[in-house]
């Protein structure tokens, strides 16, 4: 079985001491082409790994901007199918940053776990992240995805306990997703007091690289993120941006957003 993306980018950009940005959006938001047509313009410019939101109607750790997002996909019927569909196609187009969706657990139950799992793999699909498969819980369709060379990510928050982070990080892959506010995604004017604390926490358990979201807006919160974590994950604060946007300027709007996240210009 070939290296999964993530260890590959992750690898490389750790040993470049560089930070990682991993700007995330909805499948389906504004439409299905235009997201795919973002998704393609954002790996190229500078995203180091794209997070795909799965449209749900219930998405419990979202706050508003993503549940909206959400909502509007819906409406247009997108389903996991269609998703999948937007992975299979961004890999005909020659992106190759690793691709991770961010749904919950019914719509691939409902899909059916192992077809959609071996779906995935086809795809091109690297990693996943179900806010709502408890680390209890997560066992057999960890061990599915990752026979199929998909990593599943486990989330932890700053009420996280350390015997919870000692489960989570015990034969985790890819990377840890700490949750950088006590509360929903949505973007803010800070992080939590305490975050650099539970990334040093999480470091005792694990070799893992560690990603920041959730609450994550502007390049200083990347740059504040970069002195004690390995990267941020951004995505509220860029659909914010895509809807504020004139239709004819959203893949511009998204292209000089996550080149200001990188590099403090463009945005």
């Amino acid at each position: 079985m070939t290296e999964n993306r993530i260890d590959t980018t992750l690898g490389a950009l750790r040993s470049a001491g560089k930070t990682v940005l991993v700007p995330f959006i909805t499948v389906g938001f504004p439409d299905v082409d235009t997201s795919e047509a973002l998704a393609e313009v954002i790996a190229g410019s500078g995203a180091d790994m794209l997070e795909l939101g799965v449209p749900f109607s219930d998405p419990l750790a979202d706050g508003p901007t993503i549940q909206m997002t959400s909502f509007r996909a819906l409406q247009q019927g997108v389903t996991v199918r269609i998703s999948l569909q937007v992975v299979r196609n961004l890999r005909a187009k020659g992106v190759e940053v690793p691709l991770i969706f961010m749904g919950y657990y019914n719509p691939f139950l409902r899909y059916g776990v192992e077809q959609f799992v071996r779906d995935a793999a086809d795809a091109g699909l690297d990693g996943l992240i179900v806010p709502d498969l408890p680390t209890e819980e997560v066992g057999p369709f960890k061990s599915l995805c990752e026979r199929h060379g998909i990593y599943v990510t486990p989330l932890l928050a700053p009420t996280s306990t350390d015997r919870r982070i000692e489960l989570a990080c015990k034969d985790a892959n890819g990377f840890i997703y700490c949750v950088g506010v006590t509360g929903v995604t949505g973007a803010r004017r800070g992080l939590t007091a305490g975050i650099s604390e539970l990334v040093a926490r999480v470091r005792l358990s694990t070799d893992l690289p560690i990603l920041v979201g959730f609450g994550v807006a502007e390049r200083r919160h990347v740059e504040e993120i970069s002195r004690f974590a390995d990267g941020a994950v951004v995505g509220s604060a860029l659909l914010d941006a895509i809807d504020k946007s004139p239709p004819d300027r959203v893949l511009d709007t998204a292209r000089q957003f996550v080149t200001g996240l990188k590099t403090g210009e463009g945005g």
